[in-house]
């Protein structure tokens, strides 16, 4: 049994706004931008700062802000689809730069908007068994670094940002749980960075650049995404596994305080709550000045929402993560 005991953010100091997008795309103006995705600003880390760097940020800002003693956590996890090195795993290099324990645990496990659920799910599991008491979980990712800046699909909805969640022991009902997962991996394509490992190495032919019909300019070596499709798989698998949370936890949908969603966009999320037959007002968006941050969008959620008083200890809370993969999760959560 474990719950969440505190959460601290990292977001880089470079604001990406919506005028400056403007100025790139003159055929978009800053309200259609925001129109679109909700999103007036989104964050971007330095040329020279790395996920990991981030999440050091973020964890310190927690030792920092929250009773949480350095030398009890006994377990790190270190969620990203952006690592230091090939190897060693980013969590060993993150351990040392935090003073851990030698000790303590640690590895990384590569997933983007479904990971803050799966981290969590982890933890639980770590703590339930007897392994772990005290857990820290860090989101951080770069999808800056994989944009094409000509290339306004993506551009437009994601930033980067860290967050460092520590999981504790709880006593009596359990708080977090049960898990559901799913995963489509024939829509992997959908949302991809093709080149730079060794499926498909870079070449100088994948560094090419191809604009697309709708005026977006990409090379195989960055970030693509299918967004028509994504959202179709979205309205089509997240609704299920919400309703099998709540089975299996046993609540009505009418007994939930918030449902905390994966930040993709506003458009995707007043999509679902409508899908769901959720008022909007149990459905948070926090999009607005930090963007698509992948793993990190629930805990920033859930660390505004909760400084906001807009969430309080004891309230009935879904959290669910979807999307590249296709890979999804959702869980109930007593805060």
């Amino acid at each position: 049994m474990s719950r969440i005991a505190g959460i601290g953010v990292y977001i880089p100091e470079r604001i990406l706004n919506n005028d400056e997008l403007e100025n790139d795309f003159p055929t978009w103006s800053a309200a259609k931008i925001f129109q679109k995705t909700g999103i007036r600003e989104r964050r971007v880390a330095a040329e020279n700062e790395t996920a990991g760097d981030m999440g050091v940020k973020a964890a310190e800002s927690l030792l920092e802000s929250e009773s949480v003693i350095r030398e009890e956590i006994d377990f790190l996890i270190f969620c990203t689809q952006a690592p230091d090195y090939i190897l060693p795993t980013t969590a060993c290099i993150i351990q040392s730069k935090l003073g851990l324990s030698k000790e303590c645990g640690a590895f990384d496990i590569n997933l983007g908007c479904s990971g803050y659920v799966y981290g969590l799910s982890i933890a639980d599991a770590l703590i339930n068994s007897g392994s772990a008491k005290n857990v820290l979980l860090i989101t951080s990712d770069t999808y800056s670094k994989y944009i094409n800046p000509k290339d306004k699909s993506v551009r437009t909805l994601f930033g980067d940002a860290a967050a460092a969640t520590f999981i504790v022991a709880s006593e009596g009902k359990s708080a977090m749980g049960p898990f559901v997962f799913g995963t489509d991996g024939s829509g992997y394509r959908n949302l991809i960075v093709e080149t730079g490992m060794y499926r498909e190495p870079r070449t100088q032919e994948s560094s090419v650049v191809i604009e697309d019909e709708f005026g977006n300019a990409r090379s195989r070596d960055d970030l693509f995404m299918n967004g028509s499709e994504v959202l179709l798989f979205s309205l089509r698998e997240v609704p299920r596994s919400i309703d099998e949370a709540l089975k299996r936890r046993g609540w009505s949908i009418d007994e939930v305080d918030k449902f905390v969603l994966h930040q993709a966009n506003s458009f995707l999320i007043n999509a679902l709550t409508k899908k769901m037959g959720v008022h909007k007002d149990k459905v948070p968006i926090c999009v607005e000045d930090v963007g698509n941050t992948v793993s990190s969008s629930i805990p920033l959620a859930l660390r505004k929402l909760s400084d906001s008083g807009e969430i309080s200890r004891g309230d009935k809370i879904i959290l669910s993560g979807f999307g590249v993969g296709y890979s999804w999760a959702s869980c109930t959560l007593i805060y």
